[in-house]
């Protein structure tokens, strides 16, 4: 319709030249739908609700006297309500592009005052602080011009003389030694890994090296055996051959030498124990022939010593039986002669060695002896004679013993 006016939803439409009056304005605020304007009687301007920003940078001084460049934006709108409309109406519906400008004078004022009254520290670290009273300090103001506002931010905090950064320079250096001690841990901790990477990785090359190698052994082992699978078997029998030719040699060794232990040595063994034995008794007999013979002659030369006394004291004496006796004794060397051709020619064992055969010859001269003393009895004149005689003591004597009681034995007597 051609009268018919209808704002946006941002937007409000000011009706003026009409006499109805609403709440003492002076004109009729239409929002939210349409509405008739009389030509030429009415007037409908449209005043923008939107959503508006302003951007804020000012230079501020601060308690302690430094300067910062204080960069912030203020979100802002004009109310939705009747009051607020009419009274953005009245300062801004012509210049409603300078508003942005215009609130934005008014926070520059009211962040020049608020941080005047800090620190730079309080500043940096209460902003919203901050925010709260620009935004409280500037309320009454912006509900006369009927502007409400959303939101303050301060963006950014300027500070030519460096006072921030020599603030900040400890704990950047602090931060920046521990980003040097954290990025130096995390390169060793990365080394350490590449580290115990390359070693695992070459510790699987060295095991995968060894089990190639050992494979490879096993295959040419298994290759070899098999190659000399042949020879080997050849080789084996050969040796046990050689075992077996080597048990009979020893066995056949051992045969022989118990041959020549049967046949030789024992034989050998017996027969010069044998002519050891013989040799012994030839030793023995001829020893006892050389003793016997020798107490033969001294036996013979003492008689004949003694007979030789006897003869001549007969002589002496005109005593025929003693004259007789000197007969016999002269004879006698002959009879021990003779007797002892006999003992030489015979094959006797003398039982007690030298004193035996001693024995013997004594025997022999005694029982001469005996034939002289038996002629003296036979004449009667025994005692007239005083010849000393060796056989005077045997004459008491048992004419088939010896001395010492003992009859030499002949070898066939004792076999």
């Amino acid at each position: 319709m051609l009268f018919w006016r209808v704002p946006a939803p941002n937007e409000a439409m000011l009706i003026s030249g009409s006499k109805r009056r609403r709440e003492d304005t002076q004109f009729r605020i239409v929002t939210g739908h349409g509405s008739f304007v009389l030509p030429v009687k009415q007037r409908a301007r449209m005043l923008s609700l939107a959503l508006r920003e302003a951007e804020i940078a000012e230079e501020c001084v601060t308690q302690q006297g430094i300067r910062l460049t204080v960069r912030a934006v203020a979100v802002f709108k004009v109310g939705d309500d009747a009051v607020s409309i009419a009274n953005a109406a009245r300062r801004f519906l012509t210049e409603q592009h300078r508003m942005e400008e215009l609130v934005g004078r008014i926070f520059s004022g009211h962040l020049r005052s608020i941080i005047g009254g800090l620190t730079v520290e309080q500043i940096i670290r209460e902003r919203d602080r901050v925010s709260q009273e620009v935004k409280a300090g500037s309320h009454s103001e912006m509900e006369k011009l009927g502007i409400v506002v959303d939101a303050l931010q301060i963006q950014e905090i300027m500070d030519s003389t460096g006072y921030v950064d020599n603030l900040a320079a400890p704990h950047a250096a602090a931060v920046a030694s521990q980003a040097r001690i954290a990025a130096a841990r995390a390169d060793q901790q990365a080394a350490e890994r590449e580290q115990e990477a390359a070693a695992l990785k070459a510790a699987y090359e060295r095991d995968t090296a060894i089990k190639r190698a050992g494979f490879q052994a096993e295959t040419e082992q298994a290759a070899s055996r098999a190659s000399q699978a042949g020879p080997l078997a050849e080789a084996e029998a050969s040796h046990e051959v050689i075992e077996a030719q080597t048990v009979l040699a020893e066995r056949q060794a051992r045969l022989a030498a118990q041959r020549l232990e049967a046949e030789v040595r024992r034989p050998a063994d017996a027969e010069a124990y044998r002519q050891r034995t013989l040799a012994e008794a030839n030793r023995d007999r001829a020893k006892a022939e050389a003793d016997g013979k020798a107490y033969a002659e001294r036996t013979l030369a003492q008689a004949e010593a003694d007979a030789n006394a006897a003869r001549a004291e007969s002589l002496k004496n005109g005593n025929q039986e003693l004259i007789a006796a000197n007969r016999v004794v002269e004879v006698l060397p002959e009879l021990a002669e003779a007797a002892s051709r006999g003992l030489q020619g015979a094959n006797l064992t003398v039982l007690n060695g030298t004193d035996g055969l001693n024995e013997m010859v004594a025997g022999l001269v005694s029982q001469g002896m005996a034939i002289l003393n038996t002629l003296r009895a036979g004449t009667g004149n025994g005692q007239g004679g005083s010849v000393p005689t060796p056989g005077t003591s045997v004459d008491t004597r048992d004419q088939g013993q010896s001395a010492n009681g003992a009859t030499p034995a002949r070898r066939g007597d004792t076999g």
